[in-house]
């Protein structure tokens, strides 16, 4: 139940800060909690290297202590509990999950102990008026509205303007994908687009063939999946397999379920939505560069680095920077602290809304490409441009 991590166990001392997590190393979101895990220690273990964080003349080492919360609420919330209630943790980070960090706000706000978390993009965690929730990351309903505006930008090389386009979603039935969908369904409105298909599939994405029996008989121009990391891996493997043509894919959780690596030739020309790249110009005083974050991850875990990290090495800067101009480790203060954040990381900007969104970073669309995903969206963040339409096999 309790991970130990490279930094050792949780123990009380005067001279650390423990950071508590509840982080799903088994179950559905396992791989997700795996990426979170190795982002918040490669965090840590590069700020204690650079002498920890001085309080009051002293230096503090940060220590992590985690739970499985085995992909289950429920479970989180328990675990939640047992941190702050039996751990005496007084600043968390949060799990790997809209569903999951929704679960264990409530037990966040009763015991008033902060929350940075970097995995939870659901709309309707910040519309509570949670005052201890920050979170790093941008919000769900913005991840792939780049794809759609870039459908509208390329219309004419598919033969259509703008209003002609036919829209097929498929999407998962859970918290984080239902906003995906509504930022989707805004943004089509917007370019008076024409919805054909707005299938919402159950958990466990693992069969999309009816979805896929439709969009071959009415052959839309877009299809946008969202289903974490089993929906990415099903919608490739499927569409190849059914030999189902659409010439623009695009999806989320593309790296972190690795569709370019283990799927290859299924998978290119496929968009993606992400939070980070490290082809982006973005830069720290604890890792350097976007690539050299990368560089450092790949190192540290021999894999490449998927956003869900780089997210969850940002929000333990985050809480360093807080502690730092805090100048104190009383929740309250250091919850103000947070509050105020103005902080460029390897990740990007961060600045806090009221309700406790990054309101200073954009999301970024890549492409898989000769089996890479290459950044293609914004313009001024691209490396290539964008391949549309998709080449049928």
């Amino acid at each position: 139940m309790l991970a130990a991590t490279g930094l050792g166990l949780a123990t009380p001392s005067n001279d650390v800060i423990v950071l508590g997590a509840a982080v799903s190393l088994t179950g559905k979101y396992a791989q997700d909690g795996i990426d979170t895990k190795n982002g918040y220690d490669l965090a840590a273990r590069k700020i204690n290297d650079k002498g920890g964080i001085k309080i009051g003349g002293k230096n503090y080492k940060i220590v992590l202590r985690y739970y499985d919360d085995e992909s289950t609420p429920t479970h989180g919330t328990e675990l939640a509990e047992r941190l702050i209630q039996q751990d005496g943790v007084k600043f968390l980070l949060g799990p790997c999950s809209s569903g999951l960090t929704k679960a264990i706000l409530p037990i966040v706000e009763k015991h008033k102990v902060p929350m940075i978390e970097a995995n939870g993009a659901a709309r309707e965690l910040f519309t509570q008026g949670y005052r201890y929730l920050f979170a790093v990351l941008s919000t769900a309903d913005q991840y792939l509205t780049p794809a759609i505006d870039l459908a509208a930008e390329h219309a004419k090389d598919l033969g259509k303007t703008p209003e002609t386009l036919l829209v097929a979603l498929a999407v998962e039935n859970d918290p984080f994908a239902q906003d995906v969908r509504a930022g989707v369904l805004d943004d089509v409105q917007r370019h008076g687009m024409q919805v054909v298909i707005d299938d919402q599939l159950p958990p466990e994405l693992n069969d999309m063939s009816m979805t896929l029996t439709k969009i071959k008989a009415l052959k839309p121009d877009v299809l946008v999946v969202s289903g974490h990391e089993k929906g990415a891996l099903t919608a490739i493997t499927q569409i190849d397999a059914l030999k189902v043509y659409v010439p623009i894919l695009a999806m989320t959780h593309c790296d972190s379920a690795q569709i370019a690596e283990k799927l290859g030739q299924a998978a290119e020309y496929t968009f993606c939505a992400h939070q980070w790249h490290e082809t982006l110009g973005y830069k720290d005083d604890v890792f350097g560069s976007a690539g050299d974050f990368a560089k450092a991850f790949k190192e540290a875990y021999d894999y490449e680095a998927p956003y869900q990290a780089a997210q969850s090495a940002a929000a333990v800067h985050v809480y360093a920077d807080a502690f730092r101009r805090a100048q104190s480790l009383d929740p309250e203060k250091v919850r103000d602290a947070i509050a105020a954040t103005e902080l460029d990381t390897l990740y990007g900007p961060v600045k806090f809304d009221e309700a406790g969104r990054n309101i200073a970073k954009p999301m970024v669309l890549s492409q898989v490409l000769h089996g890479k995903y290459v950044v293609v969206a914004p313009a001024q963040w691209a490396t290539e441009k964008p391949v549309i339409p998709r080449p049928s096999h």
